[in-house]
């Protein structure tokens, strides 16, 4: 399986430097990322050599930088849309009908004040099937409307119940609560197909990831919480010169790469098929509530403005590196052997690696603690453990913490022995329990506390993102978009 670890990591300028088994020291300029060891650097998919402006090694592991810095370049071309609408369920007369809603829960509520998850695929595509009566579009929109009798709830839309605790109506003093819940009303969800004169080279090839990529994704800087009145699901393709289509996808509700991937595999199950609308593996809607009563998920506020923010990221440069299984072996080798262990993960060490060369180039106090958060998700640290296809948000934050002095002061073996601590911490007991807490005293994410001191690193390597076959081949690039983009935030 082709997996990839894509960080986003936000920094300022200055020297990002880490010596050992990734060969070479790597240098990140006011201008320009390079490798002192170029014979590492190898043809990217396309069989071109990306050259020292960017560390590309190979596309099975990847980070991309971005810097928080002005806009220096010309403003991206127009994207053209070509066609929107809207699919609904396409339900047969066999098909039993959904519930009629779909209550969040405590994990749910945390995050309506985020915006988007966006996640976007390139493939290379023939010229035949550029014309706007391409058959895989219309493909795409029945297959499509087939997923959403599976996953119903991102045909629905939120909305939200008000309650007070006290009997009285005229009782100005008494505490309000909101009950928000999806109405699986079928209202559908946005299709839309557009075109953009850009080669896909002007995608791949420059050293920051373009501005253009942004507008690939509708909706940009709408929050969670504003699927009351949009969909809660949009799909946008648009089409590159030379026979090129950027195939992008944003939700809120879910986890990421997870549901984007199985979301997609249904798309692709059902691509052309009549009859039947059966899948393999099927999504979970079945509300998971724990020990905690479901009346309980709610939020202490009268309105949406006393915990909705909209956030405004600066403007970020983006660069993208790519690591070879074999430099992702001996970086784990090199970590476990520095704090004589077998226990810490690829994943711990590479985080490890980059954690502390962001600090390392932001020249912190010595004393300035610092924080790397890992998002992490719950369905396997349950007893009993959730099905691997439950539907919804069923992740949180676990943190490693020391202080810059200590974290550089030690090597690389130090910091992913933290970063391990922090992942083995989060038991059965510590879900439940901060489940509990949150019930007590609820708890809304926001984008503005990011700070420049700590890191934040969220998806997962696990999934295979190049197995999606839509009618194109498989995808030769993985994109994200500009939302929840934040001064050291890493999205692999």
């Amino acid at each position: 399986m082709q997996s990839d670890i894509s960080g986003v990591l936000t920094g300022h300028s200055g020297q990002l430097t880490e010596e050992g088994p990734l060969g070479g020291v790597l240098k990140c300029h006011k201008e320009s990322i390079v490798t002192q060891d170029p014979a590492r650097v190898t043809p990217d998919s396309f069989g071109r050599n990306r050259g020292s402006g960017c560390v590309d090694i190979s596309l099975h592991r990847r980070l991309l930088l971005p810097f928080t810095a002005l806009a220096t370049s010309m403003p991206p071309p127009q994207v053209r849309h070509i066609s929107r609408c809207t699919i609904t369920p396409r339900r047969n007369l066999e098909d039993p009908a959904p519930p009629k809603r779909c209550q969040l829960r405590i994990w749910d509520l945390t995050y309506l004040s985020i915006q988007y998850i966006q996640k976007g695929l390139l493939f290379y595509t023939p010229s035949s099937h550029k014309h706007p009566s391409n058959p895989i579009i219309h493909l795409l929109k029945q297959s499509l409307s087939q997923a959403l009798v599976h996953f119903f709830p991102l045909a629905g839309r939120f909305k939200t119940h008000h309650s007070s605790s006290s009997s009285s109506s005229s009782s100005s003093s008494s505490p309000s609560s909101l009950y928000i819940y999806i109405n699986c009303n079928g209202a559908g969800v946005e299709f839309i197909h557009a075109a953009a004169d850009v080669a896909v080279s002007e995608i791949l090839d420059p050293i920051d990831v373009p501005r253009i990529v942004e507008s690939f994704f509708a909706s940009n800087g709408a929050v969670n919480f504003d699927g009351h009145s949009i969909p809660l699901l949009a799909v946008q393709v648009t089409e590159l010169v030379r026979w090129h289509l950027y195939r992008l996808l944003y939700q809120s509700l879910c986890c990421g790469w997870g549901f984007f991937l199985a979301f997609l595999q249904c798309v692709i199950a059902r691509r052309g098929e009549e009859g039947s609308n059966c899948i393999s593996n099927p999504p979970i809607t079945q509300r998971w509530f724990g020990d905690i009563d479901p009346s309980l998920a709610c939020l202490p506020f009268s309105k949406a403005d006393e915990f909705i923010e909209r956030f405004i990221a600066p403007v970020l440069r983006k660069r993208i590196f790519h690591f070879t299984p074999k430099s992702i072996a001996r970086l784990k080798a090199k970590a476990n052997e520095q704090c004589n262990s077998n226990e810490i993960s690829s994943f711990q060490s590479l985080s490890a690696l980059v954690w502390r060369s962001v600090i390392r180039a932001r020249k912190l106090p010595p004393d300035q603690t610092t924080n790397c958060r890992l998002l992490i998700q719950n369905r396997s640290r349950l007893h009993p453990p959730l099905s691997p296809h439950y539907f919804g948000n069923c992740i949180q934050v676990v943190v490693a913490s020391t202080t810059a002095s200590q974290l550089l002061s030690h090597d690389l073996g130090g910091a992913a022995w933290l970063l391990h601590q922090a992942v083995t911490a989060h038991t059965d007991a510590a879900v439940r329990g901060t489940l509990e807490a949150r019930v007590r005293a609820p708890y809304i994410f926001y984008l503005s506390k990011s700070d420049p001191w700590n890191l934040s690193i969220g998806s997962s390597p696990r999934f295979n993102m190049y197995g999606n076959d839509f009618g194109w081949g498989r995808p030769v690039a993985v994109r994200s978009g500009h939302a929840n983009q934040t001064d050291g935030n890493v999205t692999s």
